[in-house]
């Protein structure tokens, strides 16, 4: 049988939406606690299900308690529910993400904030040549599922050292590669919805792949890795 979100998950969301403060969560920590070990078996489940194709190295929960210290929201408490599952070794790049939240439930993959060197060989590499990605990108599938990176984050014009007049200026302002899909709520509670996430996510695997070939590369196509 699959494993699946029951809708009483969504349920503690979103009466802790409308009791965002420590006194009512102590009040309710016996729910909050059943409703994490429903989540997280569900999550294992996805585990377990990637790891049959991809090797997972590490499965992380995100905290529920938000870091108030810089923000001017101070409710103590994520209205949602987060988990990230990385990959093994230094050969298999990319993340995958899901986020389960009332109305804005979605997956996620890939090079969030990379460090400068990775985002500049990410970026010298679509400079020299953007058809492979082009090619993964317009996959009748892939984009289906994710239409285009997301386009939240860019340099205004060019990174430094690269023409605002590239054909491939477009991917080079990007500062993040990440693709997206959103489920509606009943997709979310749906007995499908565990291998929907599974197939979604396998959807991102050329990408993962082309994009862990540019980064254990150089630019002729040596090998990084001893």
């Amino acid at each position: 049988m699959p494993v699946t979100i029951p809708k009483s998950s969504f349920n503690f969301l979103l009466k802790l939406k409308k009791n965002n403060h420590r006194d009512w969560m102590q009040e309710h920590k016996s729910d909050y606690l059943a409703n994490e070990k429903m989540l997280k078996a569900f999550y294992a489940s996805i585990e377990e299900e990637l790891n049959k194709t991809d090797k997972i190295d590490k499965l992380k929960v995100f905290r529920i308690n938000r870091d108030v210290r810089f923000s001017k929201n101070k409710t103590p408490y994520n209205v949602h529910r987060s988990v990230g599952f990385s990959r093994d070794g230094a050969h298999r790049r990319g993340s995958y993400y899901l986020r389960l939240e009332p109305g804005n439930s979605a997956i996620a993959g890939g090079f969030f904030n990379p460090n400068p060197a990775d985002l500049l060989r990410i970026r010298k590499e679509i400079e020299l040549d953007a058809s492979e990605i082009r090619t993964i990108l317009n996959q009748k599938e892939f984009k289906k599922a994710f239409g285009n990176f997301d386009q939240a984050n860019t340099v205004k014009t060019a990174p430094k050292g690269f023409s605002k007049e590239d054909e491939n200026i477009d991917l080079i302002r990007l500062k993040n590669f990440i693709v997206v899909h959103k489920f509606p709520d009943d997709v979310v509670f749906s007995e499908d919805f565990q291998q929907i996430v599974v197939q979604h996510f396998l959807l991102m695997r050329p990408f993962f792949d082309y994009m862990s070939s540019v980064l254990t590369t150089d630019l002729n196509g040596e090998s990084l890795l001893s």
